[in-house]
């Protein structure tokens, strides 16, 4: 990367774009819905389930100029584009997140919630991890917080977030991938105790959808 790439990823107008594909969104509340997706690289949060591990390092992921995002996603019907990651947030999401409201988007993000919010969204997932908490700041503005659930201590875990949603602020219990099986009857047992809490299931994997 030179310096002139440097400096237009830092104010935000060029960023390590990893992939970008319009499919049927699988998780939390929008699931089912279609979607164009951007997924940004960079992740300093490293999860040790992470299915799109490919996007941790950012510089696997060229810089790329967000008008040709943009590009991109109006050769396809969606009204709707999902950041997601990696963890977006490592970037200055605040020009391209401009840009898709100027081509008449919704804007929605998927988030850890480990570093300060920049750009504006329509809706918020705030997903958060154990290594890195979400910061303060983004909890109220979740529109959505999903937790992944790999072991009975991830309850506990998840119920401490709920005090500082706000109050419309859906709350989803997701089973880790692998631990499905061990962990679906425990997150079915917990939401019927727990009504306030739904499930997420990823469905684009059972579609066999990106």
């Amino acid at each position: 990367m030179n310096n002139t790439q440097k400096k237009l990823v830092a104010e935000g107008h060029m960023l390590p774009l990893m992939e970008a594909f319009y499919t049927i969104q699988g998780e939390g509340y929008h699931s089912g819905k279609s979607a164009f997706f951007l997924r940004i690289g960079g992740c300093d949060v490293g999860c040790g389930w992470c299915d799109v591990k490919e996007s941790w390092n950012a510089n696997l992921h060229p810089p790329t100029d967000i008008n040709k995002m943009i590009d991109q996603v109006l050769v396809y019907p969606a009204k709707t584009v999902v950041i997601t990651g990696g963890e977006p947030l490592m970037w200055n999401m605040q020009p391209l997140t401009d840009i898709l409201h100027k081509n008449g988007m919704k804007v929605h993000l998927e988030t850890s919630g480990a570093h300060q919010l920049s750009g504006k969204f329509d809706w918020i997932c705030l997903s958060p991890k154990r290594k890195y908490p979400p910061k303060e700041t983004i909890i109220s503005e979740a529109n959505e917080l999903k937790v992944v659930i790999y072991s009975s201590n991830d309850f506990k875990w998840a119920e401490q977030f709920t005090s500082k949603c706000s109050s419309d602020c859906r709350l989803y219990l997701q089973p880790e991938w692998s631990k499905y099986k061990k962990m679906m009857p425990k997150i079915v047992d917990y939401v019927m105790n727990n009504p306030k809490w739904n499930i997420s299931l990823q469905l684009h994997k059972y579609m066999n959808i990106p």
